[in-house]
């Protein structure tokens, strides 16, 4: 009998030590897929950033060249930019109030 104890003993510790490995490499295999997603959502935020300074680049083109009516791009500008110093960049004036915005936007709306 006490060799049946001893057995079971061995594959208590036995099974102990595997459920242990298992533990491990779930918590190995969680870091993996952690750092993967991770990796992805920084390649999905440096293509989102080259996309707009594509696009960015296209519109300044459009614009030098007199294909982009100035007054549209203008509100374009005055419409989506709120940043004091974002703002700066295009010489538009800080805001001072929401409704600026609208007014700008609506000043800009093709006449019907």
């Amino acid at each position: 009998m006490s060799h049946d104890l001893a057995f079971v003993r061995q594959n208590d510790q036995h099974i102990a030590g595997l459920e242990e490995k298992l533990r491990q490499l779930k918590a190995r295999q969680a870091r993996v897929e952690a750092r993967k997603r991770a990796l992805l959502s920084r390649r999905a935020r440096k293509d989102d950033t080259r996309k707009k300074i594509l696009a960015g680049a296209i519109v300044l083109a459009k614009a030098g060249q007199g294909e982009l009516d100035p007054k549209l791009f203008h509100a374009w500008l005055d419409q989506g930019l709120t940043r004091a110093d974002d703002r700066a960049l295009f010489d538009l004036p800080p805001l001072t109030s929401p409704d600026r915005r609208t007014v700008a936007a609506l000043q800009c709306a093709p006449q019907r």
